[in-house]
């Protein structure tokens, strides 16, 4: 009697097919491009955006030419700006009337769109929030500067500069913030223009919340001038007034963001392209998966 081997006989039509060959990694790179690109738009728009300081009124705490990471979240969420932040803002009322405007070429262009660089066309600003609505804010001589009639002990301060100007085009002044808008200034006190010098716009100075853009968190470039930009703890003394916490801030530059969450999707269509493919017959292993 002949033994027969089952294991070697397959019934006609069933079959393994065969495991589809997994594409190379250079016909998925488009695809983690377009995903890495879209995902850095999104990001840009919603949740972390990089800006340029183009002036030294913020010295010594940012530099002319520095990179920051503004988080454009936490507003989506409620929360609005609090003293002491460093924050970015539209120009409220022709505060940069008369600054130049930047010619970005081509490729700056497509970079600012999707967030990979600092836009050169917004008319944006970036000061220090000194009050927001229903503080009273006031500077007499040299200062120190007061909130709600605490004196601030601001070191960020640009070193020589005095709390306040004596001088009658708004160094010297007593304000009461009106609610949803702020009172900013720059930490190079005697180097800007800031919300004193701009009384006689139609917000008297205050800047909208609305026209917030969202808070500074991190300073990004240079390398060697990494550094957070936390709220300075004279903002936290007793009796200045209530702040609010915000949510946790991202300190990840929006196109490295979209390309670590692009790759795993990348990573899982190589999977599933390599995933065995299961008949009625044997199943087949694809070559080189374990």
């Amino acid at each position: 009697m002949t033994e027969h081997n089952h294991s070697d006989e397959q019934a006609p039509g069933t079959g393994s097919p065969e495991a589809r060959k997994p594409r190379s990694f250079w016909k998925e790179l488009p695809i983690l491009i377009v995903i890495a690109l879209v995902l850095a738009l999104l990001i840009k728009t919603f949740l972390v955006q990089a800006f340029s300081i183009p002036s030294d009124s913020m010295q010594n705490t940012l530099q002319r030419g520095d990179r920051v990471l503004v988080d454009k979240l936490t507003p989506w969420f409620g929360s609005e700006p609090d003293r002491g932040e460093v924050v970015v803002f539209h120009d409220p009322d022709d505060w940069l009337a008369g600054e130049p405007t930047a010619k970005p070429n081509a490729l700056q262009t497509v970079l600012s769109w999707i967030g990979l660089m600092p836009s050169a066309e917004e008319k944006d600003l970036i000061k220090r929030v000194i009050g927001v609505g229903g503080d009273t804010v006031e500077c007499n001589g040299t200062g120190p500067l007061k909130v709600n009639g605490k004196a601030l002990n601001e070191p960020y301060v640009y070193p020589g500069n005095t709390p306040c100007s004596q001088d009658d085009q708004g160094g010297q002044f007593k304000v009461k913030v009106p609610e949803g808008f702020i009172w900013v200034m720059g930490d190079h006190r005697q180097n800007s223009r800031d919300s004193r010098y701009n009384q006689a716009d139609k917000n008297h100075g205050m800047v909208p919340v609305k026209e917030v853009v969202g808070r500074a968190i991190v300073r990004a470039w240079p390398v060697n001038r990494w550094g957070t930009l936390p709220v300075p703890d004279t903002f936290d003394q007793q009796g200045i007034g209530q702040q609010s916490s915000a949510a946790g801030a991202l300190t990840v530059a929006p196109g490295g963001v979209a390309l670590t969450a692009a790759v795993p999707l990348v990573v899982w269509r190589r999977k599933r392209t390599l995933k065995p493919q299961t008949g009625t017959g044997t199943p087949t292993t694809a070559a080189g998966s374990r």
